[in-house]
């Protein structure tokens, strides 16, 4: 048996699962320090259940710890960007395009050093292994705790910043230490923009995982721990405390795997409308679409692996008001996880989408004659902006004529009628409100390899075996089972500005949770 939690901005959900059964599902409310409300949830999955702990082999967990924590500025480590790639990079330093917020945040602090590569694997500059030595002891100087290691071309070599890790960790021992091509992909700003915001996570993320044990060994239970990724695999929970930004979108990518299993279709729009937000994606044999292009995070631009979502303010807890154009206004603002205690339906004086959803007979919670004062023609203009609202977003998704299928998921899965102009047809499921933690409950391990290859002519299958091969391994090294994996997604692009056959190759591989030999976490 699996357990899945995922923490929401409104709701923590959990769920056991027996193989592909639902045992037991419940939701509570997210709490400020959100590892209580975890707590919550597996007591009351517990006593609902009424399984022993010792019957769970695996939890998984999809947290909003480490995205709250960037957006709010917040729990910051001081954090300096060292990047080898002098005498080239200098017009543009480290956090060059960051908020100047955010740099007083990390306290950041740039160091441009020789060394780098050229794509096809020559040296820019040799590494200057005093320059490094320099700036190590000038990091410690002003209270640096956390670096972020990058080079120019890390993804083709990553032997400058190996190196430069090594000497940085010889003279400052306690230094937090962030590898870019560990991180982000090609483009050397926003690989470096995402290695230095993981970096700048390090000092909290130890503490969170720290935290999620905690609550699950008070639980009693003494199974393996996974936190889910952006990608919508999982990872050993010692990975979060390395790789914090992995798992920073890992709530859309719950909601669309669980959407997935939940109807059995494997390409299809997601809509997930949840007490806050409403998210918008889509699957591709079964696994979200990743972003093509960069994604800004907290207003900096990066290039991890992060799904194509759109996020709207919209959701059960969103305010409902009149707008100066005689229209509704729903969102973006939301009373979150106080709706049980501020929404009308529920003895409060804030009128919430959920009210909404009561006074049209669509949702039977609360206390109905508090919101019947409002006319029908209110409660439909309010509908209808919604409507509107989803299926807007849902046309923004679009690459093409093809209609796709509408899943629709999520704790306010009753604010989406049964019919949405210019989309396809709309699903809706068993487990609706619960489809976030059943997707972290049935994710998969992943294995990944983006990089740049010079491909010799008739040499073009034995670079793809070989890219397939390693994707492979590192799905197993993350801990899927060798007899359990497949590749799910490869893509070749020719780079025609570049000489000798440079061709771009991305493979990635998912296998199933290997558990027989795996304890602790």
């Amino acid at each position: 048996m699996r357990i899945g939690i995922d923490v929401g901005g409104t709701n923590t959900d959990a769920v056991l699962m027996d193989g592909a059964r639902v045992v037991s599902a419940i939701k509570t409310p997210t709490t400020e320090d959100v590892t209580s409300g975890i707590v919550t949830a597996l007591a009351d999955l517990a006593a609902s259940s009424g399984v022993h702990p010792a019957h769970v082999r695996a939890v998984m967990i999809g947290t909003t710890h480490f995205i709250n924590a960037l957006v709010e500025a917040n729990r910051l480590a001081p954090t300096a960007a060292l990047r080898l790639g002098l005498p080239a990079t200098a017009a543009l330093p480290p956090m060059v395009d960051w908020p100047e917020s955010l740099v007083r945040a990390v306290a950041g602090r740039p160091y441009l050093c020789h060394g780098g590569f050229e794509y096809d694997g020559q040296l820019i500059s040799d590494l200057d292994e005093d320059e490094i030595r320099a700036a190590a002891h000038d990091m410690l100087d002003h209270g640096v705790r956390s670096v972020a290691i990058s080079s120019v071309f890390s993804p083709v070599s990553a032997e400058h910043e190996m190196r430069a890790a090594q000497i940085v960790a010889a003279e400052a021992p306690e230094m937090s230490i962030s590898l870019s091509h560990e991180i982000g992909r090609l483009g050397l700003l926003q690989r470096e923009n995402a290695t230095i915001i993981n970096a700048a996570l390090g000092e909290m993320a130890a503490q969170i995982v720290d935290g999620l044990i905690d609550a699950v060994r008070g639980a009693g239970i003494g199974a393996p721990l996974y936190l889910s990724q952006n990608d919508g695999t999982l990872m050993e929970i010692h990975y979060a405390r390395q790789y914090p930004v992995a798992t920073f979108a890992s709530g859309p990518t719950n909601s669309m795997r669980g959407a997935a299993f939940l109807s059995g279709l494997g390409d299809c729009v997601v809509v997930d409308v949840g007490g806050t937000t409403t998210d918008v994606g889509v699957l591709r044999r079964g696994f979200p679409r990743e972003a093509a292009t960069e994604v800004i995070v907290a207003g900096v631009r990066t290039n991890f692996r992060m799904p194509d979502v759109i996020s709207i303010g919209l959701g059960g807890g969103s305010l409902v008001r009149e707008s100066a154009s005689d229209g509704i206004d729903v969102g973006p603002d939301s009373v979150g996880y106080r709706l049980t205690g501020q929404a009308m339906v529920f003895g409060g004086d804030i009128l919430t989408a959920t009210d909404i959803g009561v006074a049209a007979g669509i949702l039977d919670i609360g206390d109905r004659s508090r919101v019947r004062q409002l006319s029908d023609d209110f409660v439909k203009r309010a509908l209808d902006a919604v409507e509107a609202k989803i299926s807007q977003v849902i046309d923004r998704m679009r690459t093409s004529r093809e209609l796709l299928p509408v899943v629709v998921v999520g704790g306010g899965e009753f604010l989406v009628p049964d019919q949405l102009s210019g989309v396809g047809s709309v699903h809706r499921t068993e487990h609706f409100a619960v489809a976030n933690a059943i997707g972290a409950a049935i994710a998969q391990i992943g294995g990944e390899v983006d990089r740049i290859y010079s491909v010799e002519p008739g040499r073009r299958d034995a670079v793809l075996d070989a890219a397939k091969q390693e994707a492979v391994d590192r799905a197993i090294a993350g801990g899927a089972d060798p007899d359990h994996v497949d590749i799910v997604d490869v893509d070749e692009v020719p780079i025609a500005y570049l000489p000798g056959n440079a061709t771009r190759v991305r493979v990635k591989a998912v296998g199933d949770l290997l558990l027989a030999s795996r304890h602790g976490a």
